[in-house]
């Protein structure tokens, strides 16, 4: 075994993060007194902090926030993106502060708590995300002892012995296990969440790690919306009668996963059935088509990424979580890339020139614009409209 270079634990330290190389980071721990492996990412967001969390994206991975303050405005359970949260633990700045927001119900180290998740702060995150920057996403391994006292040796193999997110498969972990009905609309400051009860047109959504917010997103468009496990075939989902398929969200490497989806969505399109989908969807579905993917240096996770419809030229500031990209050059004829990240010129949506399908790489449910991206679930129910009246 790689021996851990000599460390200097500070007096007060309860927490400490080791990476596969032997860099380690020493801190104050909150949360869950547990221990937590994945890989470390960070997030640039400055809101969002529980949808992140939350986030069935976020699985395997242990999140470093950027923004200092996480904490300040608590949790409550209105925010949640799934009811389990896939993530495996956070890193931060500052220690954590009684909650100051009039929705709040429950300290974030409570909550944390709650779902046996641990947290480190007093780490230099500037450090750590330029450490990222450079060395792409580590893999690493966070443990909350009060106790302070950690077995480097140990925790330094199995930092190295984790197999990384590449070739695996997480869409099934974090999947539904049986399909149900969606109804609940976006929320609003006057009536909360509402249901949706005169939908125009059905819709299955394949639940690779839906975010809750994009089902109330097509529920606000007018779908009836029907959620399905990530293994269903095409022959499960036709049985519904949609008039559109979603692909969700998730986590993992595309590859996996499409092992058992991209046969499904090749029987979608044959059918010509509008499609719309997004990341690990958007990503799946260009797998499908002929496409490669393959993992990102860094990846993109934050909710101020710029990206330009190059359809219409418009610029949008979106909301973003993927470690992995769509091979921009690999995209097959007869299909186009729809959206290219102002950061890096990196995929980040196609368009099937001769069938309704189309997904994009970012978050439109997010709201980092706040509306900015909303126009994609409308272009989803116009092409099922122009599909009806063929």
């Amino acid at each position: 075994m790689t021996q851990v270079p000599t460390l200097k634990q500070p007096s007060e330290a309860s927490a400490v993060i080791l990476f596969a190389d032997g860099t380690a980071f020493f801190g104050r721990g909150f949360g869950a007194q547990t221990k937590a492996v994945g890989e470390i990412c960070f997030n640039t967001a400055m809101t969002g902090y529980q949808e992140t969390l939350s986030d069935p994206s976020y699985a395997g991975q242990i999140i470093t926030f950027t923004f200092p303050h996480i904490g300040n405005v608590g949790t409550n359970n209105e925010d949640l993106e799934s009811l389990t949260p896939a993530a495996r633990g956070l890193i931060v700045r500052e220690d954590v502060t009684e909650p100051s927001n009039w929705r709040a119900t429950q300290h974030l180290d409570a909550w944390l708590k709650s779902h046996n998740l641990p947290g480190i702060s007093g780490i230099d995150t500037r450090a750590l995300t330029r450490y990222i920057r450079d060395n792409g996403a580590p893999n690493g391994v966070l443990v909350h002892d009060p106790s302070g006292k950690f077995d480097l040796e140990t925790l330094h193999k199995e930092a190295q012995d984790w197999p990384g997110l590449e070739g695996m498969d997480l869409a099934k972990d974090v999947s539904c296990t049986q399909s149900y009905h969606w109804k609940e609309k976006c929320w609003t400051l006057e009536d909360g969440y509402t249901e949706q009860d005169h939908p125009e047109y059905k819709v299955v959504a394949v639940d690779f790690g839906a975010k809750r917010n994009i089902l109330r997103c097509l529920a606000t468009c007018g779908f009836d919306v029907t959620v399905v496990p990530a293994t269903a075939s095409a022959e499960d989902i036709l049985a519904h009668k949609p008039d559109g398929v979603f692909l969700s969200n998730g986590p993992g490497d595309p590859a996996a996963t499409g092992e058992y989806a991209v046969p499904m969505i090749r029987a979608l399109l044959d059918q010509g059935m509008p499609i719309f989908g997004i990341c690990l969807g958007h990503q799946l579905l260009a797998l499908a088509l002929g496409a490669k993917t393959r993992k990102m240096h860094l990846g993109h996770r934050g909710a101020n990424q710029p990206v330009k419809d190059l359809l219409t030229g418009k610029v949008e500031i979106t909301s973003q979580n993927h470690g992995f990209e769509v091979i921009a050059e690999s995209l097959p004829e007869g299909t186009e890339q729809s959206h290219l990240s102002l950061f890096d010129d990196s995929n980040e949506g196609l368009r099937v020139k001769d069938k309704p399908a189309f997904s994009v790489q970012y978050h439109p449910e997010a709201s980092p614009g706040p509306q900015d991206s909303y126009y994609l679930f409308e272009r989803f129910k116009e092409n099922i409209q122009k599909a009806k009246a063929a």
